[in-house]
């Protein structure tokens, strides 16, 4: 049964090569954020004929045409997540490097009245959170 975001690539026309679709479902099928070296070795333990090169192309191919989002989470590292069919927002633990997804209706509804305010429309947004656990900052002021 096809990922996701092999039904995506499909639909966009693009041809399927084996390796793309390796690429394509392991992104799919990721919980986490992953970098490519973290797509490669994951995309290796299913084809192990699979090439660092050839996945860099599948991601910068998927970025390019819109099915995945890149992120910069602030540790160097690109990181991908298939675009999201709703929207939503990060934090970041700085230490861990664990990224939570979240949605908050309060902050979707303030950006769009800050964007009134200044005079525009909002036609979209990211919002990444950094922080650490509070059980291990236990000072919060």
């Amino acid at each position: 049964m096809p990922s996701t975001l092999e039904k995506k690539c499909i639909e966009h026309g693009l041809k399927m090569t084996g390796q793309r679709r390796v690429v394509a479902r392991v992104l799919s099928e990721s919980a986490d954020h992953p970098d490519v070296e973290m797509l490669y070795a994951r995309a290796s333990g299913i084809d192990p004929k699979i090439s660092i090169a050839t996945v860099y192309r599948t991601v910068k191919l998927f970025e390019d045409t819109g099915m995945i989002e890149r992120h910069d989470f602030g540790d160097g590292r690109a990181r991908y997540e298939e675009a999201p069919e709703d929207h939503h927002d990060h934090l970041i633990d700085v230490r861990s490097g664990k990224v939570i997804e979240f949605v908050n209706e309060e902050i979707e509804k303030l950006q769009e009245r800050i964007a009134r305010e200044l005079g525009y429309k909002l036609v979209g947004h990211r919002l990444e959170l950094y922080g650490v656990p509070i059980s291990e900052n236990p000072r919060v002021d």
